[in-house]
């Protein structure tokens, strides 16, 4: 496997130093819990659904978005090559179509250019491209435009075609489905066909399946292929996201699990556009990441429905989208994922375990359900409270005397101290605001602990 490289360009001229870089290949780790480097290192996914980047924008725009998500610590972003918004008719930013005659093998040379363009630039960004041969539409219409242009047999030549091209682009992490609940058994045959092209070339890029609302991949498929799971909690406050990480975690053969789609920020609750339930917003974003990190999640990916439509207000708006994507980036809810992050790279993250039982106090199992995880040496706690609900803990579940707490504020990604605890305590935590976005994390540590909260 390829190490990592940096080539230093230096333009004297302009004293501009241009890096890049190439990134290592993923795996799945020894636990089959988590996802690491080819060199064992642990790798958090951030994701980023991008849908419509390939498909709408133009290269300085697409490096727009790349920069922003990768200034704010985005690992993964997750793209679409046969788009959902009429993604074979209608042209890309420099008019051209995908394939030829929609023809799966017939691939345009200059419609795939740029998407070499896109895929570089992202690995130069340090990012890794979550990558969707086909939005749901092209082989199960149901909903959508389609039209639908898929078989098994040129599904199976398309996947090679597309691996032949991306097979020593380290960046890459195959994404199948694209929003779909399969329902026939020829939906079926079509995914593993395409998978079949793929692995016909290689079988070192990591390969998920991206389901319908409500749903994870393993409820479809639980082949040797299917290196993750992924779930699609979908744009409902109701969904529990730790629901959907829990259920991943039973399934044998263990695999890493993904929250590859939750609510979206700036979207209408339930998608609703004749009863309006509200907005999802920053809140809706932090409940939904901390929920599935703290329950075991290998990774979370944020979206917002602005952004993966790529909207402006030249085009027809999906959902009631209503802020140009470019304004879009900076909601609060891409830069809370980041404070998110943070925290908890600053433990062994990976090796948390989710542990109810050390919550004490009553748990309601609405939105302001509380979810508890510890570290595997059991030398630091993580609780989040999402609506500001007192906490109490079992301390004694640390493998220590005495702790020390401290409140995370996940809005600024700043701590403050609460004070220091024997273990045979139980005292009540509770955060200074309470209700909808008044969010907290409860860091309990070991006294004599050298782990440092972020600053």
């Amino acid at each position: 496997m390829k190490k990592i490289l940096f080539i230093s360009l230096v333009i004297l001229t302009n004293i501009v130093n241009v890096q890049a870089q190439e990134l290592p290949l993923l795996k799945i780790s020894d636990d089959k819990h988590h996802i690491v480097t080819e060199n064992n290192e642990p790798f958090f996914w951030l994701g980023g659904t991008a849908w419509e980047m390939l498909h709408r924008l133009n290269k300085e725009e697409t490096l727009l978005y790349l920069k922003d998500r990768a200034g704010k610590g985005f690992t993964v972003i997750q793209t679409v090559i046969l788009a959902q918004l009429d993604g074979l008719n209608t042209p890309n930013a420099y008019g051209d179509l995908p394939l030829i005659n929609n023809d799966p093998t017939n691939l345009n040379e200059k419609y795939f250019k740029h998407v070499d363009y896109v895929i570089q630039q992202a690995q130069n960004l340090g990012l890794y491209i979550g990558l969707l041969p086909t939005w749901g539409d092209k082989f199960s219409k149901k909903w959508g435009i389609g039209p639908e242009i898929f078989t098994p047999e040129n599904a199976e030549i398309y996947g090679e075609l597309l691996a032949k091209r991306y097979q020593n682009q380290n960046n890459i992490i195959w994404i199948l489905g694209g929003d779909r609940v399969l329902e026939k058994d020829i939906h079926y045959d079509i995914i593993r066909a395409m998978v079949r092209g793929i692995e016909k070339v290689e079988t070192l890029h990591l390969i998920t399946y991206h389901p319908g609302g409500g749903r994870r991949a393993t409820e479809f498929f639980n082949d040797e292929w299917l290196d993750l799971d992924m779930f699609q909690a979908g744009h409902f406050r109701q969904r529990k996201d730790y629901e959907f990480v829990l259920a991943g975690r039973a399934v044998t053969p263990v695999r890493p699990i993904i929250s590859g789609e939750p609510r979206y920020e700036n979207i209408p609750d339930r998608l609703n556009r004749s009863v309006l339930y509200g907005w999802m917003d920053d809140s809706d974003v932090r409940s939904a990441a901390y929920w599935s990190m703290l329950s075991g999640a290998a990774g979370y990916t944020y979206g917002c429905n602005d952004i993966w439509q790529m909207y402006s207000i030249d085009r027809a708006p999906i959902i009631m989208a209503r802020t140009d994507w470019d304004e879009a980036i900076h909601l609060p809810g891409s830069k809370h994922v980041m404070y998110m992050k943070e925290l908890l790279v600053s433990f062994p993250w990976q090796k948390m375990i989710n542990d109810q039982s050390i919550i004490l106090n009553e748990n309601p199992i609405d939105s302001a359900h509380i979810v508890c995880a510890i570290g595997h040496k059991k030398d630091f706690i993580l609780t989040y409270t999402p609506m500001g609900k007192s906490i109490k803990l079992d301390l004694s579940k640390i493998n220590a005397q005495k702790v020390k707490a401290f409140w995370y504020n996940p809005r600024s990604g700043k701590s403050v101290k609460i004070g220091e605890y024997n273990v045979t305590e139980t005292p009540e935590f509770k955060p200074w605001s309470i209700g909808r976005g008044s969010d907290f994390v409860l860091v309990i540590l070991d006294t004599n602990t050298d782990y440092n909260l972020p600053e």
